[in-house]
């Protein structure tokens, strides 16, 4: 008697282009409202009566919101049902977003941008969701592309708020995005697929896990220490280059909202190339990137810096800048992310409220320094930073290489990430 044969194994199918793209998609319109009033900021501080640095602090409001979102909302990705959660953050978004477009005043409108952060924090949701669903030997290019999303909405709110701003104000902005952010959130309940059960955990478990977590887990902290140098430089830069280019101190840029938000276009060469860093670190070559993106960004850095300023310096300072800024931070998450596949949304939580705090700290550093001695001021802060971002990976590195060779600990390596230990 023949026997029968065996039926193929099923491999698993991974995540669709589509959902990536989606979840792309998702990422940058949710955390685009963090920076949405940047490249307005003069207006706003004309508007309102204030002073620079005190304007600057509706970047700073938003960015705590987003730690705080961080902190006690993301965490719950590993509990609650994310087709339920995003989309709910989603709408919580667009009601923040309208609440700031009709603020009365500028104490109102600080407060509407904690909200507005907090329900950001969206974006993180997202992003361990697609790396949860994408094959061990496709994440880091998943995470690349839902990643590229995420910085291409950085990068597009500034340029999109400018020009929106142009014609109808910076309050017209937000009208616009409260309405982009609430249909987005009824297409992400209907196109994202079922999630997968998870243990039910009391919520103060599950937060004091994230603790346990940094205390046991090396690399962790270590890519927190480096997030929150790399988002400290990236949200200082951008921050004060709003004030440059509109010739706040009677520098000779004088530029109208939609030409400052013209140049967040600059730095779209640096999410475009995240995809590619992804790879790199698919192919076992994060030590590599990591390194590159630290050396990149000082480069970028340098270009700023130019001395008087000169336009075409200026603009491929902002390419180099941001392109080893995101590849520093796709080489961190791509690291993080092969730690715990069943906790992801928790080692997002560890990594991001630091990154942001990093954010926090760069964006009142930046109005402060600004204030005090301008954009030359500022790159000096900012070399510095990157230069110390370096030295200190180079240490973690050399420290993790000797640890790998005795044995002594049970920290990932960093030259392959491994595949997961569980699926998600």
């Amino acid at each position: 008697m023949q026997a029968e044969p065996t039926p193929p194994r099923l491999r698993p199918a991974g995540i669709s282009s589509s959902l990536t793209l989606l979840f792309a998609l998702t990422c940058g319109v949710s955390v685009s409202s963090l920076y949405l009033l940047q490249p307005v900021l003069e207006e706003i501080r004309t508007d309102f009566a204030v002073s620079t640095a005190t304007a600057a602090l509706v970047v700073t409001a938003a960015q705590i919101g987003y730690v705080v979102g961080l902190l006690l909302l993301v965490p719950l990705g590993d509990l609650w049902n994310r087709k339920l959660l995003a989309p709910c953050m989603m709408a919580a978004s667009a009601a923040s977003l309208l609440l700031s477009a009709l603020a009365p005043g500028f104490i109102a409108l600080f407060a509407a941008s904690i909200l507005v952060g907090i329900s950001a924090a969206t974006a993180q949701i997202v992003i361990p969701w697609s790396s949860s669903l994408a094959l061990p030997t496709d994440r880091g290019r998943v995470v690349g592309v839902v990643m590229s999303g995420l910085l291409m909405g950085i990068l597009l709110a500034r340029v999109i708020s400018g020009l929106i701003a142009e014609f109808g104000g910076w309050r017209s902005v937000m009208f616009v995005f409260a309405g982009l952010m609430a249909i987005l959130s009824v297409v992400v309940y209907f196109r994202a697929p079922a999630d997968s059960s998870r243990p039910h955990q009391p919520y103060g478990q599950l937060l004091l896990s994230v603790a346990r977590m940094v205390r046991t887990e090396t690399m962790l902290r270590q890519r927190m220490a480096l997030g929150f140098l790399t988002m400290f430089g990236f949200s200082a830069m951008w921050t004060s280059a709003a004030f440059l280019l509109s010739g706040s101190r009677g520098e000779h840029f004088d530029y109208s909202e939609a030409m400052i938000g013209a140049f967040g276009l600059a730095g779209i060469a640096g999410a475009l190339g995240a995809p590619l860093i992804g790879k790199l670190a698919d192919r076992g070559h994060l030590r590599l990137a990591t390194t590159s993106a630290w050396l990149v960004t000082i480069a970028g850095w340098l270009l700023l810096a130019w001395p008087g300023t000169p336009l075409a310096a200026f603009i491929i300072g902002l390419v180099v800048f941001d392109l080893g800024a995101q590849a520093s931070q796709l080489s961190n998450q791509t690291a993080i992310y092969s730690l715990a596949p069943e906790a992801r949304s928790r080692v997002t939580t560890a990594y991001m409220v630091t990154y942001f705090t990093g954010a926090v700290a760069g964006s009142v550093c930046s109005g402060l320094a600004y204030a005090g001695g301008g954009w030359g001021l500022l790159c000096v802060i900012g070399i510095g930073v990157s230069v110390f971002g370096l030295l200190i990976w180079i240490g973690f590195d050399r420290w993790n290489s000797r640890v790998r060779v005795s044995g002594s600990d049970q920290l990932v390596s960093e030259a392959a990430p491994t595949p997961p230990r569980t699926s998600s």
